[in-house]
């Protein structure tokens, strides 16, 4: 292991990546088609030899083969002769495969606790009246130690206070049932795209995230995205609630010769649209603060111009692929882009961003002290392993014969939310409807005034006490009750 990752080479001279600066975060930019993916997979690979863990989306299906050996593409040969790389070793890398859906990977699961009312919120495309009567529902839950795992336990308490909004005003505000049907009806949605399956247990353990090899190979963590992206809502929000729950789980780590984990984000233009400003208030906030986490993010998209000023100016190592000016907007991302980088007095970077071959990218990272190195013309070196799709076959022989393997395939249903308002609206099970649940005493079930012990002793509480002293910091304990509305409730 040493500590750089060689990326590529400018003339002469090697244009490489500091781990010590890795976590400073980064952008992978440029056109379709210009090389993007063979520069992520490069620093995937880079940093897996480093012994660092990584995590990256598979939006086109065509990174899976990160897991093999690479060898007989004949560009890629003539690029390493090109570049001095001698040896161009051929290796896989170690994999494990994670799908939403179940179906090509490990499963991936989180309660509805964890994701919380604000990017519940955002995620079922609510108005800030139904968001307002969602987050209302969450803090009766952790009140009254509900817990809330799966949508079947988000609808019964849905129906629940729209059936005792009457009592409940007092407490917390106006709960409008025209406000939780619409609600209901958008979890039907949800529910189509096929993220029932998402919410519930076991949920994901993050330890399982940071594994390293019996080599001292850091894991490359491959989500399964080519039927998420089709859902970007769904793909951005559970992308935001992974980099949120990072950043709860993981303690203080200071400075560090590498990061403990870089957090790759591709189609990263799908995070920033349509968010409204708090949420992108709470982006930024997460992505100044997780590098002290010894995380490090990584936007991979086609325009500099999708990541809002706020977050690109926090991105210190840079990849530009080329951008074509055809267009206004197309000239205004070319400036934009070559005004980020450390002039060269030597490079026309305007100009070179549109006449970069493929394979070219302009570089720029972090070298000593932090600084950034002027920015260099460079051909990026080709990975190690396969370009391409790892076969359906080779893909399960990975998942059976992975460290997780069994430890997310089969979901489980303990006692929560839904059988706790069962047992209160003194009925033995709650019907399975989207709509308000009719028991024998409907607007009469049993619900209690939110009293000290019972804040105590909530789930919620618990947990957030919990982190708070892991965090051990006032901004922590800020963000624990407040980033991305997660708040930890509902966890074993």
């Amino acid at each position: 292991m040493t500590g750089a990752i060689f990326l590529g080479r400018s003339g002469a001279a090697p244009q490489e990546l500091s781990l010590k600066y890795a976590n400073r975060h980064g952008l992978i930019a440029g056109a379709t088609g210009t090389g993007k993916t063979v520069s992520l997979q490069v620093l995937a690979e880079g940093f897996s030899a480093s012994g660092v863990a990584v995590f990256m989306a598979d939006v086109k299906g065509d990174l899976s083969g990160i897991s093999l050996p690479g060898g007989g593409a004949k560009p890629f040969e003539e690029r390493a002769k090109l570049i001095g790389l001698d040896p161009y070793d051929h290796r896989g890398f170690p994999t494990i495969y994670w799908d939403l859906f179940g179906e090509q990977g490990h499963s991936i699961r989180a309660t509805v606790s964890e994701m919380g009312p604000l990017l519940l919120a955002r995620l079922l495309e609510l108005n800030d009246t139904q968001a307002g009567v969602l987050a209302a529902g969450f803090k009766f839950a952790d009140d009254q130690g509900l817990l809330l795992l799966d949508l079947k336990d988000l609808r019964a308490l849905l129906a629940f206070v729209a059936d005792n909004a009457r009592e409940l005003i007092g407490t917390y505000g106006n709960i409008s049932k025209a406000s939780v049907g619409a609600i209901q009806r958008q979890l039907l949605v949800l529910e189509g795209q096929g993220a029932e399956g998402f919410f519930g247990e076991p949920a994901l353990q993050l330890a399982d995230f940071m594994r390293t090899d019996a080599e001292g190979f850091g894991t490359i963590n491959l989500l399964a995205a080519d039927r998420l992206v089709n859902h970007p809502r769904l793909y951005a929000t559970f992308l935001l609630w992974l980099l949120s729950e990072l950043f709860e789980e993981l303690p203080e780590a200071g400075d560090l010769d590498r990061p403990k984990l870089v957090f790759f984000f591709d189609e990263a233009h799908l995070l920033f649209e349509e968010a409204p400003k708090p949420l992108l208030e709470k982006i930024e906030q997460v992505v100044r603060l997780i590098r002290s986490k010894g995380v490090g993010v990584y936007f991979i998209t086609q325009n500099p111009l999708d990541i809002p000023d706020e977050v690109l100016g926090q991105l210190g190592n840079r990849i530009q692929h080329a951008l074509r000016a055809f267009t206004p907007r197309d000239q205004r991302a070319v400036k934009a882009a070559a005004e980020t980088f450390r002039p060269n007095p030597k490079l026309d970077v305007q100009r070179a961003i549109t006449e970069l071959g493929v394979g070219e990218a302009l570089v720029s990272t972090l070298g000593a002290g932090g600084v950034p190195t002027m920015v260099e013309r460079t051909l990026i070196r080709p990975p190690a392993a396969r370009v391409g799709p790892a076969t359906p076959e080779e893909r399960r022989a990975a998942v059976r014969a992975s460290p997780c393997a069994g430890r997310y395939d089969k979901s489980v249903d303990r006692q929560s939310a839904h059988e706790q308002l069962a047992r209160r609206a003194g009925s033995k099970a709650v019907p399975e409807t989207t709509g308000p649940w009719s028991g024998p005493e409907q607007g009469k079930s049993e619900w209690r005034q939110p009293t000290a012990s019972s804040r105590r002793d909530s789930v919620g509480t618990a947990m957030a006490k919990s982190v708070v002293r892991s965090l051990g910091s006032a901004i922590g304990r800020e963000l624990v009750r407040g980033i991305l509305g997660s708040l930890r409730r509902g966890r074993r």
